[in-house]
């Protein structure tokens, strides 16, 4: 005699279990080609170690040539293309303008060369190198969201000529040393946001995007003057 019960159970148990290793296999399978996406991503290689804790908020690609000031560097074709670090950009946020110099212009490694303007704040930051300014990138003037979404490539703000390559990038930083630098900068901005300057964390211990808009001008002017070395 069959035993249809037994049957059912068996087949129906079979089905159930059947389609959650079907949602199981394709779960892993995203999983994995996520990662070869993250894993071939022009910031795999480049991030700051997860290790880092606060720093794991910030994008910081270690093959380029930074300023202490917060802009970078990056020598291409003749030229050396500048941006500001996603440390800045996160502090600044979105900004309403974006001013930059004007093609031809002469720039002093470590002087004043680009003005964000944000509510009724200047923010001002330091070219990272000195030369004549042979480009500016119109797509971040007319959409300055392409900034804060890609500080590094897309959101680039000039290209420049430089008067001597070589001591140009010699008076920069870069690599593990840069690395050691932005997070020391990391964890002194963690110390003034959730000490005197109050408390502007996320849930989870991450900060504000786009502080410059929730602090006061006498403190801000103290965090550009310290992070951004914009002291007159």
């Amino acid at each position: 005699m069959t035993n249809f019960a037994g049957e059912f159970f068996y087949y129906d148990l079979f089905a159930t279990k059947g389609i959650e290793y079907i949602i199981v296999i394709g779960f892993l399978l995203a999983l994995v080609g996520f990662w070869k996406w993250v894993s071939t991503s022009p910031y795999a290689e480049t991030l700051v170690p997860a290790e880092a804790g606060f720093a794991r908020w910030f994008l910081f690609p270690e093959n380029l040539y930074y300023h202490r000031g917060h802009t970078w560097a990056k020598e291409e074709e003749g030229y050396l293309k500048v941006g500001i670090d996603d440390f800045a950009q996160k502090l600044v946020g979105r900004p309403e303008a974006i001013e930059l110099p004007s093609v031809g212009e002469k720039l002093d490694q470590g002087g004043r060369a680009i003005k964000f303007r944000v509510d009724s704040k200047a923010i001002e930051m330091v070219s990272p190198v000195k030369g004549e300014v042979v480009d500016i990138n119109e797509e971040v003037l007319k959409n300055p969201s392409v900034l804060t979404e890609d500080p590094y490539e897309k959101g680039w703000l000039i290209k420049v000529r430089p008067d001597d390559t070589k001591r140009n990038l010699r008076n920069l930083i870069s690599g593990s040393l840069a690395k050691v630098w932005f997070e020391e900068s990391v964890e002194a901005l963690k110390e003034r946001i959730s000490g005197r300057l109050g408390y502007l964390l996320q849930d989870g211990g991450v900060p504000v995007s786009g502080m410059a808009k929730m602090i006061d001008e006498k403190n801000w002017d103290r965090i550009c003057r310290e992070f951004f070395l914009t002291e007159d």
